[in-house]
């Protein structure tokens, strides 16, 4: 179970993973080896499951953002899902119990070549159908699952 000094080690993380530990135990009011050996036990308890960064597309030239909904034949889900899994424009990919057997985050440097991956997506083998949903604005964003 986590404490109330986890879930603050843990947040101060979230706003910023490169945040020194010392500034973390200062707020805490703890030794510098003190909050390390609490991160060290998030990481092997696979609380902090990793470090990662978070880029904004758009500066990139991925300009279209695409949340998309694949459903699938449930005797292709895993082939379809590891074939999803190696293409360079998605992002993010999930087996989720909602409306959809899978969800893509996809990203286009334009809507023809958003339109061009769906087509793609939506003609591999055991693909029923897809959902895109484009992403126009982000209103919050402190992790990315």
């Amino acid at each position: 179970m986590l404490d109330e000094v986890d879930m603050f080690i843990i947040r101060e993380l979230m706003e910023n993973a490169r945040k020194p530990f010392r500034e973390i135990a200062m707020k805490l009011k703890l030794s510098d080896v003190a909050v390390i050996k609490r991160v060290r036990k998030l990481e092997e308890r696979g609380v902090i499951r990793k470090y990662a960064l978070i880029v904004n597309p758009a500066p990139m030239g991925y300009n279209k953002i695409s949340f998309t909904g694949i459903n699938v034949k449930p005797d292709k889900l895993f082939e379809v899902a590891s074939k999803l899994r190696e293409k360079e424009y998605v992002k993010y990919i999930a087996l989720t119990s909602g409306d959809h057997e899978l969800l893509a985050v996809i990203w286009a440097r334009d809507g023809e070549e958003l339109k061009k991956i769906h087509d793609e997506i939506k003609n591999m083998e055991g693909v029923i159908n897809i959902y895109p949903a484009i992403l126009t604005d982000i209103i919050k964003a402190d992790a990315y699952v």
